[in-house]
Order: structure tokens, then sequence, then C-alpha cells
């Protein structure tokens, strides 16, 4: 992430440095059958991952670009945010084992969902919050878990994230999936900097969801 204040911005250059030069974003797959997506924008991709990855149920997690207007994006492009995408994490579920209610109260445990202006240290509309359905059902769950955390009074400000139909997604390059365990020391470094457990507790206190 390269709009980070100056102790965290380090560990993204050393991670970079280390990186190879990464392909441009190739669109996501489609799931096998009886699979599904959930797709969500939560701030920085590395942070997103891990809490789905935990869930019984999930297949997979894909970090990558989506709601923006330019095809096959760079991290690069999109760190600039001059192409509209946000960071975002692709989720291959099995809705035999898990359900998008579910998945929908790891996403909102996972963020701050009041902030206008992008996630924890991380600032800019490439890291605003977003949930992007794919059908109806989802539009319809996503809708009704935001009214209900907002009729519950938890949250002092207004929910600011975004429900919008899902479109295209692209999968970034291969250095930034599954950062969180590839790069361990490095991962927990950026996190701890950038104060977004910090921040979560304050939110949500202490949820099992991150």
């Amino acid at each position: 992430m390269l709009k980070r204040f100056h102790i965290v911005a380090i560990v993204a250059v050393v991670s970079m440095a280390g990186a190879p030069a990464g392909r441009a974003a190739a669109p996501a797959a489609s799931p096998a059958p009886g699979l599904a997506h959930a797709t969500f924008a939560g701030g920085c991709f590395w942070c997103m991952e891990g809490p789905f990855d935990h869930v019984t149920g999930v297949v997979s997690t894909t970090s990558g670009y989506t709601g923006g207007s330019v095809k096959k994006p760079s991290y690069e492009q999109v760190s600039s945010g001059a192409t509209g995408h946000a960071e975002a994490v692709d989720v291959v579920y099995d809705p035999a084992k898990v359900t998008y209610a579910q998945l929908l109260d790891v996403f909102w445990h996972n963020v701050d969902p009041t902030d206008g202006g992008g996630q924890f240290c991380d600032r800019g509309n490439q890291y605003r919050t977003a949930i992007f359905y794919h059908d109806a059902d989802q539009q319809r769950l996503a809708e009704q878990s935001k009214q209900t955390i907002e009729a519950s009074g938890k949250l002092k400000r207004k929910i600011v994230t975004q429900i919008v139909p899902a479109g295209e997604f692209y999968a970034a390059e291969d250095y930034h999936q599954d950062y969180y365990l590839k790069n361990p020391l490095r991962y927990k470094y950026y996190r701890f900097n950038c104060g977004r457990d910090d921040r979560l507790k304050d939110l949500w206190g202490a949820a099992p969801a991150h």
C-alpha cells in the first residue's frame, strides 16, 4: 500500500522490493458448481483474507481490485487512486456450510464502516469499504445487516459502506495473495502500526470475527 504513514510505508517498500515484477491483474474465475462468490472491500486486502480463511465453509479468498473503470489494472495504478477500483477480496464459499449472512458478520467486524476516507492508516477511495452483491438475495441481506447494525446504536457515526452490484473482479498480483501467510512478520508489523486492531476493538469490542 503506497499511502501509509511513515513507519508503515517502510514495510510496504521493503516488501515490494523483494517481490517479483507482478503480472497484470486477471479476471477471477467462476466458482465450481455448488459454490458461490461473495465480494467485500475492507481497506488493505492483506488484512481481509485471514478472517474469511478461518471460516468453515470458505473454500478460497483472492485479493484483487474491483469497482473501477480500468481493465486489468496493476497494483500501482489502483494505489494511485486514479482507476476507481477498491482493494477487495473475492470469497468463494459453500452455501451448504456457511451462509452469506455469516460472511457479512465477518465483514462488518473487520472494518470501520463509519470511515468514508479509507481504512485505518490507508487513506483514499481505493481503500473504501464496500459490499459488492452478486444477486438480489445478497443485496437484501447486505441492506438488512446494515440496518440492523444502525438500529443497534453500537456505532456512534453513520455507516458509509457502499452496497453496490458486483462488477469485474481482477485478481491482484501473485505476491499479494496470502500475504499474511507468506510474510507473517512484515504483515503483523504493518497491521500493528496501522492501528487496525485497536480501532476494531474500539468499535466492536473483542469480537470473534477479527
